[in-house]
């Protein structure tokens, strides 16, 4: 058989195994733009589930009525962050635990924000008020509501020094801080008298008051009752009870009007407002103070 026959029979006979292999490779690219689009579905749902999973666990974490973080995640912070400090004991040989401050602050004067304007508005009154609260510490500590009218602060690396500092601006947020305004007419500038709202507050410190979430609890919660016993608008620590009036530093430490003491003082603005004052309101875009920012466990920040 001449070359060009035997050319023609080896092409007549090779044109149906080059149309299969063609058919066979415009299936496969198919089958695999058929697999990257199940892929980028299958990659889409898992992204919708991991942010529904985020968002229930966000909302599992915090109070509804607040927006700040709820009594669950409270007590989760504080078992984490005291299981941290003894981490840190063992790995760096300290003589003891990494500071952890615990803060329980109580709002007395609430029920006349409620008679005056109302379950509804007393709720968003406390809502923006715990948002308030909120700014007046570091993005590494925890403020959440502990129940009621009752919050709670943990806040890790922090000594009785820094923990005292934080609890009288706390304090004085609460008594100056400008209420929702709901009023149409014009309003009365009344803030030297206070809005009607004090808060108690009540420092334990580990590892000195505890190195076990139930017992800085419970040294916490007496410190409270302390000053709650003492007319509010003021914090207790079992540090102020061992030296009697505390460091120099713990009776005035902000330099500014409003500042609180513990254990001593007689300021005229520290002293307790007499109840029952109704309650004023002031826009929402009033700012009283900066937050606070603790450059390290127990250092004085002015």
């Amino acid at each position: 058989m001449s070359t060009p026959l035997l050319v023609q029979a080896l092409a007549v006979l090779s044109a149906p195994a080059l149309v299969g292999a063609a058919a066979l490779g415009l299936r496969q690219r198919r089958r695999d733009r058929g697999a990257a689009a199940r892929e980028a579905g299958l990659r889409e749902r898992v992204a919708g589930l991991e942010a529904r999973c985020a968002e229930l666990e966000r909302t599992a974490s915090c109070d509804p009525l607040t927006g700040v973080w709820n009594y669950r995640h409270l007590q989760l912070t504080l078992d984490g962050e005291i299981e941290r400090a003894r981490r840190a004991e063992q790995a760096e040989q300290q003589d003891g635990p990494r500071p952890v401050a615990l803060l329980l602050l109580e709002i007395a004067g609430f029920e006349a924000v409620v008679a005056e304007h109302g379950r509804a508005r007393a709720n968003a009154v406390l809502r923006d008020l715990a948002q308030r609260l909120g700014m007046e510490i570091r993005r590494s500590d925890t403020f959440g509501r502990y129940s009621g009218e009752e919050f709670m602060a943990v806040l890790p690396d922090t000594g009785a020094e820094g923990a005292a500092q934080v609890a009288e601006r706390l304090v004085w947020s609460v008594r100056r801080h400008l209420l929702l305004d709901w009023s149409s007419g014009p309003r009365e500038d009344r803030r030297p008298h206070g809005n009607g709202l004090t808060a108690a507050v009540g420092v334990a410190v580990l590892p000195e008051d505890g190195t076990h979430a139930a017992v800085l609890l419970r040294a916490a919660d007496r410190a409270l009752a302390e000053a709650r016993a003492a007319g509010g608008d003021c914090w207790r620590g079992t540090s102020c009870s061992r030296s009697h009036g505390g460091p120099a530093a713990e009776h005035d430490r902000s330099g500014k009007a409003g500042s609180l003491s513990a254990c001593a003082g007689e300021d005229a603005l520290a002293s307790p407002v007499t109840p029952p004052l109704p309650a004023i309101v002031a826009g929402p875009s009033n700012v009283l103070s900066p937050p606070v920012h603790r450059a390290r466990p127990g250092v004085n920040m002015p």
